[in-house]
């Protein structure tokens, strides 16, 4: 255990402001997202997509998000984070508009497309930052738990109102809802966030945007549609991107911060998280309303509740963060979740079954915040201001990718199996599995290294060792 006895520091005015502003955003998005997912077939509905495209109004943004954030989160680091963030902003405003007045499926599926690709801009423009804003130590902890508890409270809140908000406007309040806040982070922010320093003119490595895009593109396509094929292309796009990162003179992710320990296990454990998680939220709607019968309205209430009180696991793990370090933190809160998820592959066919699914969403979202926390502190830990629009853009990435795969992954598990409920415990089962498993890996790739520890690293927070020995 380390201690910190050094006061931490006082948020300006001026910080706050910006922490109101960046928080925000993320806040929105995440409340957009989940309203959406809620209006599906209202959407779908209304402008005469059948419900063999339904799943197509999800992909068309996920795509764009998942392909497009690396490659937006180095942009911002070589032509300016505001820049990007503000241009996100403006992106997210037209296509909201464009999918609020939206007549026809190709109208709606455009708009989504443009919210992907804006998402993929701002998202982690905004982190960076925040994380180039404040200094790697106590504080930065604190405010990472912030925006892990604030996008957790926002895809809760959104799963919450968006029916409500749906019935008693339309469809497309899903789409307009955020439009008066990003205009407010339009005005606002070139008054209060400076432009980040630019570096000496860099050329764009363009072979390695072209190849780690379109790669993550095909990987993610490949998992939606279940192609064979594309997942061979997108594994030799990625393959072909990592060797011009080896031979590039200006890399788009330097190789050498995609080696070290705490970016490449930090992102692994995103992956796990996010993935494991989403797929179980998916099961158990499926469980709750197929097999219990419970209404969309009593399903949201069940994931709601829980999903709000969870919300102060950020705040908690910022706090253990400075005091016991990210390895620890993000290793007992994958343990939490996955032991969560356990009780789950029980579950029968009774309604008396609540009082074990309550329970444990309410411990399983704990830990799932916790880790989201841990992992973005990890994956962000220990690099130069200048490289912070990489990392931020990794852990983004890595975000939404996992969001979008897991769920595939683990219905296709459960598909394999006659009986709807088998299947579930089935996929529950690997859920669990995965995510104990994956606490190993991470932990001894994580471990502190004594040959490291020498090195004259400054680490002002309460991660002491750990972070320095995760330099190379």
């Amino acid at each position: 255990m380390t201690t910190d006895t050094a006061p931490t520091p006082r948020i300006t005015s001026r910080e706050r402001l910006i922490l109101f502003l960046l928080l925000g955003a993320g806040f929105m998005l995440s409340v957009d997202f989940s309203i959406l997912n809620v209006a599906l077939p209202k959407v779908g509905e209304g402008v005469g997509l059948g419900l063999t495209g339904l799943p197509w109004i999800a992909s068309a943004f996920a795509l764009p998000a998942a392909g497009f954030t690396l490659l937006f989160g180095r942009l911002g680091d070589l032509f300016g984070r505001r820049r990007m963030f503000l241009s996100g902003a403006a992106l997210l405003t037209g296509a909201s508009f464009l999918g609020g007045f939206a007549s026809n499926p190709q109208m709606l599926l455009t708009a989504r497309v443009l919210q992907g690709f804006a998402t993929a801009m701002a998202t982690p423009a905004s982190l960076a930052l925040l994380t180039s804003t404040f200094a790697e130590g106590a504080v930065r902890d604190r405010i990472l738990g912030l925006n892990g508890a604030l996008l957790s409270a926002g895809f809760t809140v959104g799963a919450l109102v968006g029916g409500s908000l749906v019935s008693l406007f339309s469809w497309r309040a899903a789409f307009f809802i955020n439009i008066p806040v990003a205009l407010v982070i339009l005005v606002v922010t070139p008054y209060v966030i400076s432009e980040s320093t630019l570096p000496e003119r860099v050329k764009l490595d363009v072979p390695g945007a072209v190849t780690a895009s379109g790669g993550l593109l095909a990987v993610v396509y490949s998992v939606i549609e279940s192609s064979i094929p594309v997942a061979v292309v997108g594994v030799l796009l990625l393959g072909a991107f990592w060797a011009i990162e080896l031979r590039s003179p200006a890399p788009l992710a330097p190789v050498r911060i995609l080696k070290r320990p705490t970016v490449k296990w930090g992102n692994y454990a995103g992956l796990v998280v996010f993935s494991m998680e989403t797929a179980m939220i998916f099961l158990m709607t499926l469980y709750l309303q197929n097999v219990l019968g419970f209404s969309p309205l009593v399903t949201g209430l069940i994931f709601g509740v829980p999903g709000l009180a969870a919300v102060g696991a950020g705040v908690v793990a910022g706090r253990s963060i400075g005091r016991y370090g990210s390895r620890k933190v993000l290793a007992v809160g994958m343990i939490v979740q996955g032991l969560a998820t356990l009780p789950l592959v029980f579950v029968g066919d009774a309604r008396i079954a609540l009082a074990v699914l309550i329970p444990a969403l309410f411990i399983g979202f704990f830990g799932h915040v916790t880790s989201i926390v841990a992992y973005t502190v990890t994956g962000t830990s220990g690099l130069p201001n200048e490289e912070q629009g990489l990392a931020t853009g990794l852990t983004s990435m890595t975000q939404q990718v996992a969001i979008t795969v897991g769920i595939p992954i683990l219905s296709s598990i459960a598909a394999t199996q006659s009986a709807e409920l088998t299947g579930i415990h089935l996929a529950l089962s690997v859920n669990v599995a995965v995510t104990l498993v994956s606490v190993a890996f991470i932990w001894f790739g994580l471990r502190p290294r004594p040959e490291a520890q020498v090195a004259p690293v400054a680490v002002a927070d309460g991660t002491g060792g750990e972070l320095a020995a995760s330099l190379d």
